[in-house]
């Protein structure tokens, strides 16, 4: 027998281990009873629901004939246990309904299944299931409302197990998701139920079944990955589901469309996804004053969000006076592409270049009013703008069903277009949406025009300062050269490096590099000044030290309030070089046999400072002996010690081999990065003795 357990669970205890009974079935509410009639029609089998149902202990009924269950009114002709028992034995399964005598003297209607089951030595039982008719048809009429709700209803029906994943739900609720049934199956209802509430929505599920919380009639703006352009609003409705033994808790769930009725919380849902994607935008685009940059952001800022294929493209004028006409051919460069579209979307947008549009085109329409167009991709777009058969097929096979062109206009002058494409899976473009490409077309364009007028300033400025830095330095027998110049990257202004070689009386060599503190075109005019100033004052036979006075007072009188000069006059007939300092990194010099000195002894004030003189060291140089002349550029990087990036050039210069040109171009590949922030230079002059001293072979 079995013993109750709390809750109503009970388990066999005769069984090896504990076995729960499952409550919560439709056992519990249909008593099924089990019964078995041996071949004489007695009764040879009584079970625990026969003696519910039918009133009997199984002591008073067993090796009865079974005609004791039903009343004395025959069952076609005969008695009902006969009748049973035969139809049973002769086709195997039978099903009827008969009118059944409780203990009590009840009569009521009960329905039989009946079927034979061989025992021993080919003997078989009759074995029947009884249960009480109405309670039979109830649960009959209860299921069949159920499998009609879930086929017919137009309301959203779901079931979701303890970690929101979909069990069961309605051909309604697939149809608001855009998602065939079988394909929410298992996951979670957030993949399906896109919201833009911080997460308050899954917040109250959660709470539904973990906590029991029942949520009714509660509005939530949704969109979905089958409809992702589709705003809704669904009235919700969640309850917990009750469990039974090796069932999984859940919540069961309504939900209806009532965007029609909420289409104001759908304009405002749609007007912060707008808004969203605006500030998003203005975030993104602009972070730097280069052009292909800045485009590439607009395009990677709408794709996929807002359409499914982006360009951006500029104006290719031939006069920079040039204006727009409408009535001439238009020529443009495209300078940034994206598309979340398979092939061959990728192709249509990328791989192209130079674009020609003829006049009358939509690009023209869309410069000539200053205002975003919406074109469909048909026919007619094909015959007045795309002029090229191959890109017009590209296009008609890409997918896109419609364009939304917006011109890049700053400042009153054209900048190029943008044009933002959707396929047939979106709807098509709103008023809202037009509104919305010319704000960020507006925003792009005034970051593109920033970019293009602080290109044509870097333009200037590295026009003007390669111009002022010496073509050709002064050339000695005593003394071999190599020099680089490289400017920082686009993203950082030209600065004001300067060097210079200049030739002296006696066949003295004198060795200039400097840097003027800013950048642009102040620091490459100023930069301009100081190198003249000082190759003048060179040939005046100035010491090193005057010298840097003398500049530094002609710094003083233009307004140069920061600058550095390093000084070096050498003298091949006596090996002495003397050396004046401005502020200026110290020069190194590599020996013949391989060791780097660094002559840091006369560290002067930087020139613009005024009062403070300047003095002069001296060296002797030998044959082989190669000095290091630099800019910061070269050894200074963000979060790097200056003197960790001196110490590499050491480095460098100690292992250098080959000519002075190798040398010169290993140093710029190990010391730089790709796009270095910063001017740099580097100039190695080489020591070659001649004389009464040199001796055979030295200096080959």
């Amino acid at each position: 027998m079995s013993s109750p357990r709390p809750g109503g669970r009970s388990w066999d205890e005769q069984a090896p281990g504990p076995i729960w009974s499952e409550p919560g079935t439709l056992l519990e509410h249909v008593a099924v009873a089990v019964l078995g009639i041996d071949e004489e029609g007695r009764i040879c089998f009584w079970g625990p629901g026969a003696q519910r149902l039918f009133g009997h202990e199984a002591a008073d009924v067993l090796s009865r004939p079974a005609s004791v269950l039903f009343p004395a009114a025959p069952l076609d002709g005969a008695g009902a246990a006969e009748r049973l028992a035969e139809r049973g034995r002769t086709l195997g399964y039978w099903r009827a309904r008969v009118p059944t005598l409780h203990q009590d003297g009840r009569v009521f209607d009960c329905g039989f299944r009946v079927f034979p089951v061989t025992i021993d030595e080919g003997r078989s039982v009759i074995v029947g299931l009884a249960s009480e008719s109405e309670g039979l048809d109830r649960v009959k009429t209860n299921l069949a409302f159920l499998d009609a709700l879930f086929e017919t209803c137009p309301i959203g029906l779901v079931m979701l197990d303890e970690n929101l994943r979909y069990v069961h739900l309605n051909q309604a609720l697939a149809d608001m998701d855009g998602t065939p049934i079988e394909d929410h199956i298992g996951r979670t209802m957030e993949e399906f139920m896109i919201t833009s509430d911080g997460g308050e929505y899954q917040r109250m599920l959660r709470a539904v079944a973990d906590e029991g919380r029942t949520v009714v009639s509660t509005l939530v703006a949704v969109r979905t990955p089958g409809r992702p352009d589709l705003d809704q609003v669904r009235s919700v409705s969640f309850f917990p589901l009750s469990q039974a033994v090796g069932t999984r808790r859940g919540l069961g769930g309504l939900l209806v469309d009532v965007t029609d009725r909420e289409q104001a919380i759908v304009e405002a849902a749609a007007g912060r996804q707008r808004l969203a994607l605006l500030d998003r935008a203005a975030a993104r685009i602009g972070t730097t004053l280069d052009v292909h940059v800045t485009a590439r952001e607009l395009v990677e800022a709408v794709v996929p969000e807002f359409c499914d294929a982006s360009v951006v493209e500029v104006v290719e004028w031939k006069d920079e006076r040039e204006v727009f006409d409408p009535d001439s051919v238009l020529v443009t460069r495209r300078i940034a592409a994206g598309t979340s579209l398979p092939p061959p979307a990728p192709e249509l947008v990328g791989g192209l270049e130079s674009v020609t549009y003829p006049p009358g085109s939509s690009i023209h329409e869309t410069l000539r009013t200053g205002r975003p167009v919406c074109v469909p991709v048909n026919a007619d777009f094909m015959t007045r703008t795309v002029i090229h058969q191959a890109r017009a097929q590209l296009l008609i096979d890409s997918g896109l069903t419609s364009l939304l062109i917006a011109p890049l206009v700053a400042r009153g002058t054209v900048q190029g277009i943008t044009m933002f494409g959707r396929s047939a899976a979106r709807p098509d473009f709103t008023e809202q949406d037009l509104s919305l490409a010319g704000e960020l077309a507006s925003r792009a364009a005034l970051c593109l025009d920033n970019a293009r007028l602080y290109s044509r300033v870097q333009d200037i400025a590295l026009t003007l300062q390669r111009a002022l830095l010496p073509t050709a330095l002064a050339s000695s027998p005593s003394v071999q050269v190599a020099h680089r110049y490289l400017p920082g990257s686009h993203a950082t202004e030209v600065g004001g490096d300067w060097y210079d070689v200049i030739d002296l009386p006696g066949g003295r060599v004198a060795l200039v590099v400097g840097d003027v503190m800013g950048h642009g075109v102040p620091a490459a005019a100023a930069m301009g000044r100081l190198r003249i100033t000082a190759k003048a004052l060179a040939r005046q036979n100035l010491e090193p030290d005057s010298l840097l006075e003398e500049l530094d007072a002609c710094a003083q009188d233009a307004g140069i309030a920061y600058a550095t000069c390093l000084y070096i006059r050498y003298d091949p007939t006596t090996g002495l070089a003397r050396i004046a300092n401005a502020g200026h990194l110290p020069p190194l010099c590599r020996r013949a046999n391989g060791v780097v000195e660094s002559i840091d002894e006369v560290l002067g004030v930087p020139l613009g400072v005024g009062e403070v003189p300047f003095r002069t060291t001296e060296i002797e140089l030998h044959d082989g002996d190669t000095l290091a002349l630099y800019t910061d550029g070269l050894v200074e990087a963000r979060g790097v010690d200056i003197g960790e990036g001196v110490a590499a050039l050491g480095s460098q210069l100690e292992g250098a081999s080959g000519t002075l040109e190798e040398a010169a171009d290993g140093i710029l590949t190990r010391l730089l990065p790709d796009s270095p922030t910063d001017d740099a230079v580097i100039v190695l002059a080489r020591i070659r003795r001649e004389g009464p001293g040199l001796r055979a072979g030295e200096g080959e």
